[in-house]
C-alpha cells in the first residue's frame, strides 16, 4: 500500500511516497480507502518542522480526508460498508470539553494523517458527509469547516442580524462567511487584494475592506458595522492583527483566536479586552458532535465549500507550497 511520509528531517522536500503494510480493521474500527484530502496552513508548519520540532518521524501527514468505508471490524455494523466518512481531526474528542489526553490525539501530527492509500480509524471518530458534496469537498470539512462553525455557532452564538468580521480569504474564513450568512448574519471581509474582496462579495459578504490600503481597517470594520464595532470577529491573523481586531469589535462582542498567519507574539495593550468587556476564546477545531451538527446544516442548506486548486495527492509538497505563497482563495485540496 502507499503513503506519503515526511522522514529523515522536516520540510517539503522530504516527503516521499513509500511503500507500507495495508491496515487490517480491528475491533471497533473501519478502514477507508482515501478518495481526497484537503491541506491547511497547520500541515506546512507541521511538515517543515515549525509546529512541534519534536514530532516523531516518519509521520504521515495532513489531517483532513474523506474515504470510503472498505472493511469494518467486530462490533461495527455493517452498514457501514461504502459509506463516504470522514475522519475527525481529533479522534478522542466527541463531545464535551477538550483536555489534554484528547488533544494528543490530533490527526497529521502527532498521530499519523491522511495521506495514505488506506486508513484504519475508529468508526466512533468518523463523520458521514453530506451526498451533495464532491470528494474533494468533503475533504475540506474537518479542520476548516469545523473550526469556522466552532467559532461562530457552537461557541460565538451567531444569531441573525449580527456581523462578523472575516480575516482574508482562505479556508477558515470562507467557511466562516458562508456560516454566518447561512445563520442571517452580516459579513464583513478583509483583504490584500481587491479582486479577493469582489469575489467574497460575490459569496454574500456585505462589505469588503482592502488591508493595505486601509491599514486601520478596525475602525473602518467598526464604522461599516454601524459605528458600534462588530459582533464577532473570526482572527486569523495573529498577534500582528490582534490590536486591528480590538478596534474593529463591539463593546461585549466575541473574538474568536484561530490562526498565528502574522506571527504568534506582539506587544499588545490589554485595556480594550479588560474595559470594553471583549470575550477572547481559542478555537481548536471542535468535537464529533459539532462536526455532525455542523454536517446537517450544510446537507440542509445544499452549501458548497469553496475549492481553489487540486492537486494530486503524491504533490502534496506542491500543495503546500502553493498555500504557504498565500494566494488561494478557498481550500487547497489533493484528489487520490
Amino acid at each position: 500500500m502507499k503513503s506519503v511520509v515526511v522522514s529523515g528531517g522536516f520540510g517539503l522536500d522530504r516527503l516521499a511516497v513509500v511503500d507500507v503494510e495495508a491496515p487490517v480493521a480491528g475491533r471497533g474500527q473501519v478502514v477507508l480507502r482515501m478518495l481526497a484530502a484537503s491541506v491547511n496552513y497547520r500541515d506546512l508548519l507541521m511538515v517543515t518542522g515549525r509546529y512541534n520540532p519534536r514530532q516523531p518521524l516518519p509521520l504521515v501527514p495532513l489531517s483532513d480526508g474523506v474515504g470510503e468505508v472498505v472493511e469494518v471490524g467486530e462490533g461495527v455494523d455493517e452498514s457501514w460498508l461504502g459509506r463516504r466518512v470522514c475522519p475527525i481531526f481529533v479522534q478522542g474528542w466527541h463531545s464535551g470539553e477538550p483536555t489534554r489526553d484528547k488533544l494528543k490525539t490530533t490527526l497529521g501530527g502527532p498521530l499519523d494523517g491522511v495521506l495514505r492509500v488506506l486508513m484504519a480509524v475508529p468508526v466512533a471518530s468518523v463523520v458521514e458527509v453530506p451526498a451533495h458534496l464532491t470528494d474533494v469537498e468533503a475533504a475540506s470539512l474537518p479542520c476548516a469547516a469545523v473550526t469556522a462553525w466552532s467559532a461562530l455557532v457552537e461557541q460565538g452564538g451567531v444569531r441573525a442580524g449580527d456581523v462578523v468580521l472575516v480575516q482574508g480569504t482562505g479556508g477558515v474564513s470562507m467557511f466562516a462567511l458562508q456560516f454566518a450568512r447561512m445563520h442571517g448574519a452580516r459579513v464583513i471581509v478583509t483583504s490584500s487584494r481587491d479582486e479577493k474582496l469582489e469575489r467574497a462579495v460575490g459569496l454574500g459578504a456585505e462589505a469588503g475592506i482592502n488591508y493595505v490600503k486601509e491599514p486601520r481597517w478596525g475602525r473602518a470594520a467598526a464604522k461599516l458595522a454601524g459605528g458600534e464595532g462588530v459582533d464577532h470577529v473570526v482572527e486569523v491573523g495573529g498577534a500582528g492583527t490582534l490590536a486591528e481586531s480590538l478596534a474593529a469589535v463591539r463593546v461585549g462582542g466575541h473574538l474568536s483566536m484561530i490562526g498565528v498567519l502574522s506571527g504568534t507574539a506582539e506587544r499588545l495593550d490589554l485595556i480594550p479586552i479588560l474595559m470594553r468587556n471583549v470575550r477572547v476564546q481559542g478555537v481548536l477545531v471542535g468535537h464529533r458532535e459539532g462536526f455532525e451538527r455542523m454536517v446537517r446544516a450544510i446537507g440542509a442548506h445544499g452549501m458548497r465549500p469553496v475549492v481553489d486548486r487540486v492537486f494530486g495527492w503524491t504533490e502534496v509538497g506542491e500543495a503546500l507550497a502553493y498555500l504557504g505563497a498565500g494566494g488561494h482563495f478557498g481550500k487547497v485540496c489533493v484528489r487520490f
